[in-house]
């Protein structure tokens, strides 16, 4: 070797030990579907990736929709660069207008689609002046502050979406974002496996963050392109009938396939549901969607066309209580009426926790007429995520160093670990992470650093207006009911004036407990009497008597039902 080039790699060896570190934070996403958000740190300055909702479960009663804690972004908006979106879905994007309201301004950056998607969000909340939204293209490398940002195409089950590489001084990050592989997506537009070899080969991926929602299941996930054959013979066998369809709204190739079916079965297309009709008019405007022209009516012209011409694509693929599909089932969308004969399709899976949701849609428009075809019925929906064969594909591809499972529950971050030890990541390389977890990657590898708060922010009308204490005596009120003691006492002496009167919701019905009711009323007696300063020596503190006629109450209750309802005493002075 010659001097120079002796002298050379001392240099780059000198370089690469003062080499900046890499700090990543994830703020949700890591063992619940939804609320996906990580925060990127270097150089001082910090980077998010994504910012999504996850949407309430049956142990949440009354809440809207579930945030990340942006308490950690809060006390840094003055070092974050921006916010790179890697697709359009509402768990991804859907809690940039509540981060808005605590961030003075923020640029955000996805592609055309993405953008839009946000952006009806944002605009609906107000927010759109603190917005700055910067569109991105394919294969596009961007300097964000001091992130050197690469995105790289996937496919997902919402058009644009991006894989992000970070090319950063301790090496390439990948981020996979939402991905499958699909070989013949509706839009032809293929997951850039290439670039991501090219990338592995030149470079080295130091580490890689993989989409694990199906890391438990084998195989690999249908193409997209096959649910429109399915779509198209569903039509086809239904020709004199009336379809309705419906999927999630932001499910843009999903949409186009039933457009496709019904213009080749000669049918007119309505859309139900405000959302659908938003989404749609945004991908025809970015030339996502085609609609042959006059395919597309109003819904409330459908009636002038015979059943077997008409298709309509609705929200509510889920069983969102409030969405069209809920309320056509009921009976009660002003819209449209479900009619016997009607075939319904609904071309999705139910999401973590919705199964329960979807399964009374499905009955209620049974119990209409309706045939409903279904998930398990036919195979009218393919899944967005790579599966097993997928995910060893990108592994195979990337070779990283390092590996950290994201986007998933806890058994499927774990599943995605043993997967990429199986691929060769070694098992002390291969971390699994949850919410609130940062790590660094420096000189000496991918190492977990302090902890930032992740806690569930819920919304339920307002931002953070609802604790964990609240939702706990939501259930309670839910699985147990309620026992009201109201009592009023004597401001000066003490003494009872009137009650205890017992009033009881989802306990007991009360004209059927009458003997029980009285025990409740002796027992709630009988313990303000026996506290000290008692009755007619004196006055007492409401809390103290609120804790007696609590325990002396819940003892009754208990001992006679063996139930624990909610015991509220109300102590009134007079």
């Amino acid at each position: 070797m010659t001097v120079h080039g002796i002298f050379l790699l001392a240099y780059q060896r000198m370089a690469s030990q003062m080499a900046e570190s890499v700090r990543i934070s994830f703020l949700g996403g890591l063992g619940e579907i939804g609320r996906n958000c990580a925060c990127i740190e270097l150089e001082g300055r910090m980077l998010l990736l994504d910012c999504g909702v996850m949407f309430p479960g049956p142990d949440t009663p009354g809440i809207d929709l579930v945030l990340p804690d942006f308490s950690y972004l809060k006390q840094n908006a003055d070092r974050i660069e921006g916010c790179v979106l890697t697709h359009g879905h509402e768990d991804h994007v859907g809690g940039l207008a509540f981060l808005l309201r605590d961030i003075p301004s923020l640029s955000i950056y996805g592609s055309e689609l993405t953008l839009g998607l946000a952006s009806n969000r944002i605009s609906e909340a107000g927010m759109s002046g603190r917005a700055r939204l910067v569109p991105v293209r394919d294969s596009e490398r961007r300097s964000i502050g001091p992130f050197d940002v690469e995105f790289i195409p996937v496919t997902h089950s919402v058009p644009h979406g991006f894989a992000t590489a970070l090319h950063t001084p301790q090496g390439v990050v990948l981020h996979s974002g939402d991905f499958k592989l699909d070989l013949t997506p509706v839009d032809a537009r293929t997951t850039d496996l290439a670039r991501i070899g090219g990338i592995a080969c030149d470079e080295g991926i130091r580490l890689l963050l993989s989409d694990s929602t199906n890391a438990d299941q084998p195989g690999f996930t249908a193409s997209e392109s096959a649910i429109g054959e399915v779509l198209r013979a569903l039509f086809e066998r239904c020709d004199d009938r009336r379809i309705l369809t419906t999927c999630f709204a932001s499910h843009i190739h999903r949409i186009q396939q039933v457009i496709n079916a019904a213009a080749a079965t000669g049918r007119v297309v309505a859309t139900l549901g405000r959302s659908m009709a938003k989404n749609l008019a945004l991908a025809t405007s970015l030339g996502v969607v085609q609609i042959p022209k006059g395919l597309l009516v109003d819904i409330d012209d459908i009636d002038d066309y015979d059943p077997g011409r008409v298709c309509v694509i609705s929200t509510g693929s889920q069983g969102e209580p409030m969405s069209a599909l809920s309320l056509l089932a009921a009976g009660q969308n002003r819209f449209l009426k479900v009619m016997p004969g009607d075939v319904v399709i609904v071309s999705a899976h139910a999401i973590p926790g919705n199964e329960w949701a979807v399964a009374k849609v499905i009955d209620g428009l049974c119990r209409l007429g309706a045939e409903v075809v279904y998930e398990g019925v036919d195979e009218v929906h393919a899944s967005g995520h790579a599966k097993q064969g997928e995910l060893k594909t990108l592994l195979s591809v990337a070779e990283p160093e390092w590996f950290i499972p994201v986007h998933g529950e806890y058994r499927h971050l774990v599943s995605h670990a043993r997967l990429a030890q199986r691929m060769g990541v070694p098992s002390a390389n291969a971390i699994v992470c949850e919410d609130g977890d940062s790590v660094v990657l420096d000189d000496d590898g991918l190492r977990r650093d302090a902890k930032v708060p992740a806690a569930y922010l819920f919304v339920d009308g307002i931002v953070g207006g609802v604790g964990h204490g609240v939702l706990r005596d939501r259930r309670t009120l839910a699985e147990e009911g309620v026992v009201m003691v109201v009592v009023t006492l004597d401001s000066q002496t003490g003494a009872i004036l009137t009650g205890p009167e017992i009033e009881t919701r989802g306990w007991v019905h009360a004209p059927e407990a009458d003997e029980l009711i009285d025990d409740l009323r002796r027992a709630a007696a009988s313990a303000i009497k026996a506290l000290p300063g008692k009755h007619g020596a004196g006055p007492l503190e409401p809390e103290i008597v609120s804790r007696a006629v609590r325990t002396a109450v819940a003892k009754v209750v208990g001992e006679r039902t063996r139930r624990r309802p909610m015991i509220v005493p109300v102590i009134m002075d007079a």
